[in-house]
């Protein structure tokens, strides 16, 4: 086997009958799914720094917890192994499950991590520690990796949100996962195959008076905005300014632009569409995808489910990897397979596998991250990691790093400092090129 080396009360301050009516107009504003969340925006000393470097990172989500056993570190002959093979990949030495035929193929991309050791086995917890890189407490909110790779890559100037969750069923909501960094960076949720809802002009407005209307608006916010500004108040306006351009790119979102030929390569099902959308995001500039593949929870006949919902994977996956490849996108992308744990190495009364958090599976590929590679080792049933073990705040960095982001950095946040990253790991140098 191949392994790789890796935030007064004065007078002054008492509201007219006109500023009143802004105020409120913009907390209502602040609190719909158009803004998400409220935050601190955060000036960084990192952001001061870096210069866009053109990179991207992409998450697929596999929720419910993938089972390791029957993707990437398969134990065929074990005792709770399972009906799978292992087969060969286009590394030689590397194998992984026979339900991932056409990802074996593409293996010398990826990056196979096969020592995540978590300790978390709660759905939330763990999701929340592989998104943030820190364990859930309730003295501190941080923002996951979407969030953060939408201020630390994304050009505003493109006229598309940086951080996107692809989703069947997403409408154009915001979600919350920025924490400190603020609304701004927080996520858009779109379905898997059409623009955002609410994107078209009504038929009712000529171009001219929407454009007067838009006019007025802005003045009327600078007024304001010169009187009293706030986080609130600025994520409101960039909102507004946001699903303009938004509008005017609406075809960046529209799968059915694509070739029916692409079409089908990907597959017609949800994540065939959606691994679709994403590459189109990828391709236009959007710093940040997450696409969304569950329930993979299967504590009830396991093995059946994931003949079915790994096949669907392998095929739009093994597709995406390949595209981005071909069109010169792979250097310039994270591309990273992710759940909040793993299935345990044993097989339940119900032909179901558990949760299972101390020895499961995670690949990237792209970026800097090696190629063709596996590291760390879990034992002849699976049961624990042997070598090369890693936790969530080595990976949370080694996203960063790979992306082309200094982890060891900190954001100023109301004039304090905040490490980007767990300040007590490090990334995963083995896996780095």
């Amino acid at each position: 086997m191949r392994y790789a080396n890796y935030a007064c009360g004065s007078m002054e301050h008492r509201l007219s009958r006109r500023r009143f009516l802004h105020q409120a107009t913009t907390t209502a504003a602040a609190g719909s799914a158009v803004i998400g969340g409220l935050g601190t925006l955060a000036s960084g000393t990192a952001a001061a720094e870096l210069k866009r470097n053109d990179m991207r990172i992409v998450i697929f989500n596999m929720h419910g917890g993938l089972s390791q056993l029957e993707s990437w570190d398969p134990k065929p002959g074990a005792r709770t192994g399972g009906p799978f093979r292992a087969i060969p990949t286009s590394v030689p030495g590397i194998h992984i499950c026979e339900l991932l035929p056409k990802t074996a193929q593409q293996m010398h991309h990826l990056c196979l991590l096969r020592g995540v050791n978590t300790a978390e086995d709660d759905h939330g917890k763990g999701a929340y520690m592989m998104m943030t890189g820190r364990r859930q407490t309730p003295s501190a909110e941080y923002p996951q990796i979407g969030a953060v790779a939408a201020k630390m890559l994304h050009d505003d100037n493109i006229g598309l949100p940086g951080h996107i969750i692809v989703t069947p069923g997403g409408g154009g909501g915001r979600g919350n996962e920025a924490a400190y960094l603020g609304p701004k960076f927080a996520s858009i949720h779109l379905g898997g195959d059409k623009p955002p809802q609410h994107s078209v002009k009504p038929d009712g407005f000529s171009e001219d008076a929407e454009r007067r209307r838009h006019e007025f608006r802005r003045r009327i916010n600078q007024e304001f905005l010169s009187q009293r500004r706030t986080a609130i108040t600025d994520a409101y306006t960039h909102s507004y300014e946001q699903a303009l351009r938004l509008m005017e790119r609406r075809d960046v979102f529209d799968v059915s632009k694509e070739p029916d030929k692409d079409q089908q390569r990907y597959g017609t099902h949800d994540l065939g569409r959606q691994c679709l959308m994403a590459r189109r995001l990828l391709e236009n500039g959007v710093s940040f995808v997450q696409v969304t593949h569950s329930n993979y929870d299967t504590h009830n006949d396991n093995f059946n489910f994931h003949i079915e919902q790994v096949g669907e994977f392998d095929m739009a996956f093994s597709t995406f990897v390949a595209d981005l490849f071909e069109r010169g996108l792979l250097d310039k992308t994270l591309v990273v397979v992710m759940s909040e744990f793993g299935r345990t190495p044993n097989i339940n009364l119900y032909y179901g596998r558990d949760h299972w958090s101390k020895a499961w599976s995670i690949v990237m590929a792209g970026g800097k991250v090696a190629r063709g590679a596996a590291f760390g080792k879990t034992n002849d049933e699976g049961t624990e990691v042997v070598d090369g073990q890693v936790d969530h705040g080595q990976i949370f960095h080694t996203y960063l790093r790979a992306a082309g982001i200094d982890s060891s950095q900190s954001l100023v946040v109301d004039g304090r400092e905040v490490p980007m990253a767990d300040p007590a790991a490090e990334p995963i140098w083995k896996i780095l090129t």
